[in-house]
């Protein structure tokens, strides 16, 4: 163990700031939401108190049961909360630690030298916000056991018993009257408990349901750590090197390491962390990183000859082109920034970063000679097609066709020019978009109808994209842009809704254009400006009667209302209604239902769409049938 890690944690290391009066009345504030996200969240915040334990230095294995009745039990074989009468409230400092905000070994005390969670808020706003919550803490002597119910004290700390062991387990049930669902789901849980398990190589997070309908088991333990991390999303790819580049460094209070890998594909992919949280806007050790590799791929491709005296430089997106990295720093006090508090504001780390790139990217290429030629002629592959894709850009300018003066001759417009009201429907075929144009508001509804399948953007370069006869009518229409040069603030529509046939020809024509956004304006995605329209996929008709059914247990319960004798429509596709039949179905505001295509995971999103749409066979065959039993409807 580092020499500092063996320090004193006790009750006089709870160090106390407020109460605990709001959690329960405005329970977003903490959690985000009361919904299926919330939910999870609570998990998350006791695992990572756990995981600052082994960050610690004192904990190896964090085991979490979802339990027969939806509680979730998570162990750990750390320190043990402090059970000690706090010096400052005259409580047992578990107590301290479950009922009052703020409160926790985390605020300049030597309990952590690092930590993540919500820094001493977590623990008290999952007590808050539960319907019970139990925790027993062994000491390495005795058991001490409390029950509280909705945040209140209902048992006074007891000792039940002797053991040898330490660490603390905590069981929890979410509060019905708070959480609009008290539903886990396994999946969910084992997305992030796995990105856990990376950052911290080494430590076993074991994932069991036993909840009755399906029992099931994953122990995660990477000693690999966060190389395993860039092995695991590269695993439906095909990496061009095969050992995982692996650098670290410190300085001070702060130590970096990242591990990267370079594919085939045309994409990049960065994950950071700081301090086990995911910086899902970035910060300054990803714009460390970023210059940093520029700087020493230039630099060798220079020294190598691979680069002459009178070519130019390589830029930024031409050497991460097709790279897979993994970035996680560890500082004593994490500053964050950005609207959702995810981008790392330190500006010590970048220079460490830089430093760490710098010497020991140097060194790997230098020792590697084969690993980096094939990393920079990919980089120069990606140049070439950039400057490639820069002639098509300024020549499809000056043409007018991305410029404002030239909207697509298909695209019927609104008349709003507001984006905060106005929505365009992506219409898959004439047919449907003659209807929608019939039927839509046009004061705020604009149409622009494709026809054909269009390119997949993940098997192509940016320079293809450029001029396709499918793609730049979308990216004409909404008027930001794309790549590079993609600005949401100059986006046409608020809202912009994919309207396909439910059928398997509509399912692929969404997924292409979801793939489009994904890769190429991925801010849509993340600002939440994507919709999927929901069209009925029947009509019932009986007497004077009408009623749509979205799903086939919508239709069996119209068919038991209207009993015997209706007449069913089966709709093959979106052109077969009449406008004022879409318009009520599929487009009227007041009666439609549309679905918003959220990114919560960046890495399971980037996955979701390489293992769909890639060059890969065998990956999509086994999605496909691991996600068979799940389809509903399938035309064929």
């Amino acid at each position: 163990m580092a020499e500092g890690m063996k320090n004193n944690y006790d009750e006089n290391q709870i160090q106390v700031l407020e109460g605990l009066e709001a959690v329960r009345k405005r329970p977003g504030m903490y959690i985000g939401s009361t919904e299926a996200r919330g939910l999870h969240h609570l998990v998350y915040e006791i695992v990572d108190n756990a995981i600052d334990e082994a960050l610690a230095g004192y904990c190896d294995c964090v085991n979490v049961e979802i339990n027969g009745d939806n509680s979730v039990t998570v162990t750990d074989n750390g320190r043990g909360i402090p059970t000690g009468i706090h010096p400052k409230m005259g409580i047992p400092a578990v107590e301290v630690v479950f009922t009052i905000l703020h409160a926790g070994g985390k605020f300049g005390g030597e309990g952590y030298k690092v930590s993540g969670g919500l820094h001493g808020v977590g623990a008290s706003v999952v007590n808050a916000l539960s319907e019970f919550l139990e925790v027993e803490v062994y000491d390495g002597e005795k058991v001490h056991v409390q029950r509280y119910e909705r945040g209140k004290v209902v048992s006074p700390l007891t000792v039940s018993g002797a053991t040898d062991k330490k660490g603390t387990k905590i069981t929890f049930k979410p509060d019905y009257q708070i959480f609009e669902t008290l539903e886990f789901d396994f999946d969910t849980l084992l997305s992030r408990l796995r990105e856990q398990a990376f950052l911290n190589a080494g430590l076993k997070i074991v994932l069991e349901d036993k909840r009755a309908e399906g029992e099931r088991k994953k122990e995660l333990h990477y000693e690999g750590g966060i190389r395993s991390f860039v092995e695991y999303i590269n695993r439906n790819r095909e990496a061009l090197h095969e050992e995982v580049i692996y650098v670290t460094g410190d300085k001070d209070d702060a130590m970096v390491e990242i591990a990267m890998q370079y594919n085939d594909g045309y994409n990049e992919n960065i994950v950071s962390f700081c301090n086990n949280i995911h910086t899902t806007e970035g910060g300054t050790h990803e714009t460390g990183f970023k210059t940093a590799l520029t700087r020493v791929i230039n630099d060798y491709a220079r020294k190598i000859n691979m680069l002459k005296d009178s070519d130019k430089n390589l830029g930024g997106e031409d050497v991460r082109e097709g790279l897979t990295t993994v970035i996680s720093v560890k500082v004593h006090e994490a500053q964050f920034e950005g609207q959702t508090k995810t981008k790392l504001g330190n500006s010590e780390v970048r220079g460490l970063v830089e430093g760490t790139i710098g010497d020991k990217l140097q060194t790997f290429l230098e020792e590697n000679p084969a690993v980096a030629k094939t990393v920079i002629d990919k980089a120069m592959t990606a140049f070439r097609a950039r400057e490639a894709a820069k002639r098509a850009r300024e020549m499809t300018r000056r043409k007018s066709a991305l410029e404002n003066t030239s909207l697509p001759g298909k695209l019927a417009d609104c008349s709003d020019k507001d984006p905060t009201y106005t929505e365009i429907y992506i219409v898959e075929g004439d047919s449907a978009g003659g209807s929608a144009k019939q039927g839509r508001d046009r004061s705020f509804q604009a149409i622009l109808p494709l026809w054909g399948k269009m390119l997949n953007v993940e098997k192509a370069r940016i320079d293809r994209v450029y001029g396709n006869d499918k793609l730049t009518p979308v990216i004409t229409a909404l008027g930001a842009g794309f790549g590079e040069d993609f600005d949401v603030s100059k986006l046409r529509y608020g809202k912009i809704i994919i309207m396909a046939d439910a059928d398997v020809d509509g399912a692929h024509i969404r997924t292409l254009l979801l793939t489009f956004f994904f890769r190429f304006m991925k801010p849509l995605v993340e600002n939440g400006n994507v919709y999927i329209a929901q069209p009925p996929l029947y009509k019932i008709e009986k007497g004077k009667t009408e009623q749509y059914a979205y799903t086939d247990k919508e239709l069996a319960q119209a068919l038991e209302e209207v009993g015997q004798g209706a007449k069913i429509q089966r709709y093959k596709g979106l052109g077969e209604m009449n406008p004022s039949q879409l318009w009520e179905t599929t487009m009227d505001p007041a009666t439609r239902t549309i679905l918003k295509v959220e990114m919560e995971d960046a890495v399971a999103a980037d996955e979701i769409f390489t293992i769909l749409m890639g060059d890969k066979v065998e990956p999509r065959r086994e999605f496909i049938e691991g996600n068979a039993k799940y389809v509903s409807n399938l035309d064929i």
